[in-house]
């Protein structure tokens, strides 16, 4: 099976397939015909699929797993090797892996020699539905996720769910919370058609477990339409992209907090949309009825609501303060204000920390 999807930034297209995965040199050699290239691959995935891949050893750069593998010193090392290898402003990076894989190769590609064409091989669920597409790039610094970074649009997406079937389940629910994220914003997104995902997440479930290819191409295909129809009106997050954002102020002061090693980014978003949740019931954007089914399907997938007194709720709120969507010294929240539509509500730091330290469990009784 295979689909594609256009985006009009940049003018490029993003393919979903169940393609055996040793055919992608192939379709890479073809699409790079006459270039040098620099392969940016996640050493789990090249561990897994080197083989199959069968990509040239000299046009290799194998990139550590984890959050903190999105750096500066690493960034530099990716220029070197694209700089040794002769690489040209004709060339081409390509990203093979996870959101920390594409997130840093899209930056350097973005830098080297001001600018050369760079491709997307997602190999995570999270990446699939959510980082490769958009052209926004970054690298971390410490106690600030994606402070460095710029927005530059992929020339192609590869995506194939064959990657998925090595997955380990922590990962693929981390995937799962940014899917979650899509179905409380579908409207808000502005996509031509009702598309329902809410509705089918609450069906197919199970499915998506059993790892159902039919499901999960259905899956990825929703949310990437949702976020292609906000990429192509508000490339550069002036406005409309900000609904994308729901659920990650809290998200990434979580990871912050917790030195990106307790959650992963999916798991932070989730418990940064059921805080979302509760502001917007608490300061009755939403009612009850709304809350609680929003709350039942996170649930349904396995998620709860964390006890956020645990955590230092002047150190969380003054990580929020410092987050690129803040404004005028408010904390700007995306919070749900009716079934599948969200809005930018801002808020003192002040007010963030007093329903931080009052509310411990998000549910309410």
């Amino acid at each position: 099976m295979k689909q594609t999807l256009h985006v009009d930034i940049q003018d490029y297209d993003i393919e979903i397939s169940d393609d055996r995965i040793e055919n992608l040199k192939d379709k890479i050699d073809f699409l790079t015909t006459g270039k040098k290239r620099l392969f940016v691959i996640s050493r789990k995935v090249y561990k897994l699929y080197g083989k199959l891949l069968n990509l040239p050893e000299d046009e290799i750069f194998i990139l550590p797993d984890g959050e903190k593998e999105k750096n500066i010193k690493n960034y530099l090392k990716i220029q070197e090797k694209a700089f040794e290898s002769g690489l040209t402003r004709k060339d081409v990076m390509i990203a093979i892996g996870g959101g920390v894989v594409g997130d840093i190769t899209g930056f350097a590609a973005s830098t080297y020699m001001r600018g050369i064409d760079y491709i997307q091989i997602p190999t995570t669920l999270l990446s699939m539905v959510d980082s490769s597409v958009g052209g926004k790039t970054a690298i971390d610094i410490e106690g600030a996720k994606n402070i460095i970074g710029s927005f530059w649009q992929p020339k192609v997406v590869l995506i194939n769910i064959n990657f998925l079937k090595t997955l380990d389940k922590k990962q693929f629910l981390s995937g799962i919370g940014e899917i979650l994220k899509y179905s409380f914003i579908e409207k808000s997104c502005e996509y031509e058609k009702p598309i329902f995902l809410s509705e089918y997440l609450t069906l197919c479930c199970e499915k998506l477990f059993e790892f159902d290819s039919v499901t999960l191409m259905r899956v990825i295909d929703y949310c990437l339409k949702l976020k292609i129809s906000v990429v192509n009106k508000d490339e550069k997050e002036s406005g409309l992209r900000r609904v994308l954002n729901f659920g990650h102020t809290f998200g990434h002061a979580l990871e912050s907090i917790t030195n990106f090693k307790k959650f992963t980014h999916g798991e932070a978003v989730v418990q940064g949309i059921f805080i979302a949740l509760s502001l917007a019931y608490k300061t009755d954007l939403i009612n009850y009825a709304y809350y609680r089914l929003s709350a039942e399907l996170l649930e349904s997938y396995g998620f709860k609501s964390i006890n956020i007194t645990k955590y230092d709720c002047d150190k969380l709120t003054e990580i929020m303060k410092h987050d690129k969507k803040a404004q005028s010294d408010k904390i700007l929240f995306m919070l749900p204000c009716g079934k599948k539509s969200v809005k930018a509500v801002k808020f003192s730091s002040e007010e963030v920390k007093d329903f931080l330290v009052q509310t411990p469990h998000i549910t309410p009784v």
